[in-house]
């Protein structure tokens, strides 16, 4: 007679220093130049790393016949990512080999999205393909100093965590570029080459970084030393081959959403970026540092709620706003590496001042005030013509977020919004209520352009006779000074026309 088992909570076998030079952490969630630098911090730090395929449509299936039924679709992906290469694995290794040969490292949190939960999807699926002793290892996202996990065998110290944060702030700023230039590029496909020898060559500073232990050391090398910056000028050289054509009129779309679909590049939110970019537009990405500044938006937030009574919360909130402004200082140094063309990092105390009348800033689940608070500030400080909101399938928090936009809309209706809840098999459905918005955009983006040429009182012709006279206009690494217009063709049309008079 077969007997009930009963639940038991999760819980990794040791993983051993020992063990390092014969066991592979598996990374994944990231776009491929993100994790391609994150592995160069791993492997600097003496791990053998290495990303996840990226997400396809297949992870989707696989996903859903191994996990909970009620999962949003990023968990699915993502559990049916990994599922699928443990899978291939399994089939040439074998079960107690893939177990004994590779680990799997994610973020973890709480709250109320299901990202809090979905080491429980892993380990439901892991179970159900009979590799319930995997490794599987959560790390806390809002702490820099974590200790070891058990066994010692990989150590979340703040050597190791400030390596990945400058590896994110680096994907960002190379990601910021390919979707401002490769709209524009003269020559098709340069944007591309471009981008995946910049990748490189971070990876290979990130791998050699010089080694720097302890924690004020590590703290003050990574402020003070020239290391990256000199390894972003060599980038810049490559991204001055490229060559653009910014007269070109392209409405601005502003992504936004959950922090898996606005990040990630492929099946899993449609692959929406370069359809955008196929039906005409720019793209405008979302950061990763940008998320990373709300995490300690949020701890001040706290700190100062408590500070009212409690004197070390005072204390502990002025050095937090000491870590804040070292932290933007970091992003703008790395950024004035490349000439900053790069956006800078919004002001989270002005995203939550937008969002405050709409959305209660102390609502911290998902993306708390920032949907609404990025959507107002692109579309007042006119960096963009559109926003696009991909949400989870019946995500909580961003329900309420798009509910909350009705009432923006109403208070700003020439705000153009599309929100787009991705359910990973419906695809028709989502792009199409996205291009009947973008269709609009268009016009306006062509409106601005015209308008901006008749104050000028120069023809088409004339501005292209300006772009000859200029190299700077032509480069990839060329700040557009923002002359008011949400377009970059608009923006750009206004700076020649000073160059001309």
């Amino acid at each position: 007679m077969a007997t009930a088992r009963h639940y038991t909570a999760y819980r990794p076998r040791v993983f051993t220093p020992a063990e390092r030079k014969d066991v592979t952490i598996l990374l994944g969630g990231l776009t491929w130049k993100h994790e391609r630098l994150v592995q160069g911090v791993f492997e600097n730090m003496g791990y053998r790393a290495q990303p996840l395929p990226n997400v396809s449509r297949a992870d989707l299936e696989a996903g859903k016949e191994l996990i909970d039924v009620g999962a949003c679709c990023p968990t699915t992906f993502t559990t049916g990512n990994l599922v699928r290469f443990l899978k291939s694995r399994t089939e040439i290794e074998g079960a107690r080999e893939v177990e004994r040969k590779y680990v799997f490292v994610t973020a973890g949190a709480c709250g109320p999205c299901r990202f809090g939960q979905y080491h429980e999807s892993y380990t439901l699926a892991l179970d159900g393909m009979g590799l319930r002793d995997f490794r599987l290892f959560l790390l806390d996202q809002t702490q820099l100093d974590q200790g070891s996990t058990p066994g010692g065998g990989l150590e979340i110290n703040l050597p190791f965590s400030l390596g990945v944060i400058w590896a994110l702030l680096c994907g960002d700023l190379l990601t910021d570029l390919e979707y401002r230039t490769r709209p524009y590029e003269v020559v098709p496909g340069s944007t591309d080459r471009v981008l995946a020898a910049s990748v490189e060559r971070l990876y290979a500073a990130f791998h050699d970084r010089p080694r720097r232990p302890g924690t004020l050391r590590s703290i003050g090398w990574h402020l003070a030393s020239s290391y990256f910056v000199r390894a972003l000028r060599e980038v810049k050289a490559l991204w001055d081959t490229v060559e653009v054509d910014r007269l070109r009129v392209k409405p601005r779309v502003k992504i936004t959403g959950e922090f898996w679909l606005q990040t990630h590049e492929g099946d899993g939110n449609y692959d929406i970026k370069r359809w955008l970019e196929k039906e005409g537009a720019e793209v405008v990405p979302p950061p990763i540092a940008v998320w990373l500044d709300y995490l300690i938006h949020l701890t001040l937030q706290q700190l100062e709620d408590r500070g009212r009574s409690d004197a070390a919360a005072r204390r502990k909130s002025r050095l937090v706003g000491g870590v804040r402004r070292a932290y933007h200082w970091a992003y703008g140094r790395l950024r004035a590496a490349l000439d900053e063309v790069p956006a800078p990092l919004p002001d989270q105390d002005e995203l939550a001042r937008l969002a405050a009348p709409y959305y209660h800033h102390r609502i911290d689940g998902g993306e708390g005030h920032m949907l609404v608070g990025k959507a107002l500030y692109a579309h007042l400080h006119r960096h963009a013509h559109m926003i696009c909101e991909l949400s989870p399938y019946a995500c909580m928090p961003n329900t309420m977020s798009v509910g909350a936009m009705s009432n923006v809309l109403g208070q700003h209706p020439d705000l153009l919004y599309a929100p787009i809840e991705v359910k990973g098999d419906a695809e028709v459905h989502a792009l199409s209520r996205c291009q009947m918005v973008l269709t609009e955009a268009k016009k306006r983006a062509q409106r601005e352009f015209e308008e901006a040429r008749e104050s000028t009182g120069l023809s088409l012709d004339a501005l292209r006779t300006v772009v000859e006279t200029q190299r700077g206009p032509r480069r990839a690494l060329f700040a557009v000074p923002h002359a008011g217009c949400a377009g970059t063709a608009a923006n750009t049309l206004l700076h020649l026309a000073r160059l001309a008079h």
